[in-house]
């Protein structure tokens, strides 16, 4: 017996507690996004950008498309990690949102002046 077509299934994210229900042919973020919550991080919305990157933590998704190996190694990817923009749900998911880089705050325009010793 397969996934009928217009199915939803339960999204919960872990660290919110928000759920949501997604229909197996949409993205866990596009799923998201049509009902206007904010729990997983929006970027670019097709895979370029890895903001939406999240680890399954329950349940099974299946690919939407290729998955950038800039932003989840084969090895994250063996580990439950994945771009909610490129994957549905097969069935009720919980998730974690990847922990994200912090963005470098220190750069050129902040450079340290050295003075001499004396």
């Amino acid at each position: 017996m397969g996934i009928h077509p217009c199915s939803k299934v339960r999204v919960s994210v872990s660290q919110t507690g928000d759920c949501y229900d997604c229909a197996t042919t949409e993205s866990l973020l596009a799923g998201m996004l049509r009902l206007g919550r904010k729990g997983i991080p929006a970027g670019c919305v097709s895979g370029g950008c890895g903001v939406c990157k999240v680890r399954i933590v329950e349940g099974a998704v299946q690919s939407l498309g290729p998955i950038s190996r800039a932003h989840v190694s084969s090895e994250e990817e063996a580990n439950g990690y994945t771009l909610a923009c490129r994957v549905a749900p097969t069935q009720a998911v919980c998730l974690e949102v990847a922990a994200r880089l912090r963005k470098p705050f220190l750069g050129s325009a902040t450079a340290v002046v050295q003075r001499p010793a004396s």
